[in-house]
């Protein structure tokens, strides 16, 4: 059987887990899983790109098991109602082949950003970081508040998006951190001043320059989440080069990350080097340091490794008939007469 880890149940396993010890039991198992990066057999995702949004399948595996994310990425869908991101995943065993679990990943994959944001901070950033900016108030920028306050140690956030509303939203929901001072600013400029760690989140498919050299100060770390798909930038084309950059997989973020704008000679480090104390995180101090996530697929595999362990422990989620059991494995017919007969059988009645 297959364990089916619907939305209501993830709902459960988070409430009964709670938001941060979800959020920090997702970057643990993330933070392992790259200290063996080189265990996994990776590639970048494949993905279907449309004038207005990508469909994108993430596959990746080790030795044990095989795991892969299905995930949109539709900016224009919030007018219609819709969640912009939206995805489901699956882990399966590598020696037979059987799924082992299929789970909802939109909520999942706001955790796994954010704890994948927050691990890259903690090999790069400052160790006396206490001031985090965040432009852009949509769906993600809760998951990398609370992240960052609850595992880095954030005193004051300062937000801006261009709704205010949005800013609104994050500033109620981050009142359940009564020692989180957050700030609602007038602008960009203004939400990243004096900041030690920016985090960029916006959610347009386009070339854009949310961040601009003019406001980089030294010793800033940059998270830039938002740039994951060709044709769409958060960061000025200056800032990358002002900064040592460091990615989850190069040939992947060459293709979608802020380093398209680029020439594939710049030189970017390898992130899980640094949390695999394979190579040194910033150089100095004053050192800019740049995050370019697109999101891998190593670590979704991470996240439903968690959610799998958690649905297992907890016993939340159904064992479902995703795959046929059969009493003869060559027999696969047999299945089809057993329900052609019940059919037959309801007919004649």
């Amino acid at each position: 059987m297959t364990r089916f880890v619907d939305v209501p149940a993830l709902c459960r396993i988070v409430a009964r887990v709670g938001v941060e010890e979800f959020l920090a039991g997702i970057a643990q198992t993330m933070r392992e899983d790259f200290k063996r990066w080189e265990s996994f057999d990776k590639c970048a995702r494949v993905a279907s790109h449309s004038d207005i949004g990508v469909i994108e399948l993430m596959p990746v595996a080790d030795a044990e098991r095989y795991g892969f994310k299905y995930v949109n990425g539709h900016p224009s869908n919030t007018a219609k109602g819709v969640s912009t991101v939206m995805a489901f995943g699956m882990l399966a065993d590598v020696e037979t082949g059987y799924p082992l679990l299929l789970s909802e990943l939109t909520l999942t994959t706001a955790f796994r950003t954010a704890a994948a944001s927050v691990i890259a901070a903690q090999a790069l950033a400052r160790e006396d970081s206490r001031v985090l900016g965040i432009i852009g108030c949509g769906a993600q920028s809760e998951f990398q508040a609370t992240a960052f306050h609850t595992m880095l140690g954030i005193e004051e956030l300062r937000i801006f998006d261009i709704d205010e509303a949005a800013m609104k939203k994050v500033a109620r929901h981050l009142c359940r951190f009564p020692d989180l001072n957050v700030i609602q600013a007038t602008s960009a400029k203004e939400a990243v001043k004096g900041a030690d760690i920016v985090t960029t989140c916006t959610a347009d498919k386009a070339w854009a320059t949310i961040l601009t050299p003019d406001m980089v100060e030294p010793g800033m770390h940059i998270n830039g989440v938002g740039g994951d798909c060709p044709g769409k930038t958060e960061l000025h084309a200056d800032v990358l080069r002002g900064g040592k950059i460091f990615v989850e997989y190069e040939p992947q973020t060459r293709v979608e990350g802020d380093i398209q704008q680029l020439p594939d000679s710049h030189p970017v480090h390898d992130l899980w080097r640094v949390i695999a104390d394979e190579e040194a995180g910033r150089d100095s101090a004053s050192q800019v340091t740049i995050f370019d996530s697109v999101g891998f697929a190593l670590e979704d595999f991470s996240a439903l490794s968690y959610v799998y362990k958690k649905a297992l422990e907890l016993n939340e989620g159904e064992d479902i008939s995703l795959i046929p059991e059969l009493n003869d494995p060559k027999d696969l017919f047999e299945r089809v007469l057993g329900l052609s007969g019940q059919v037959h059988s309801r007919n004649a009645a």
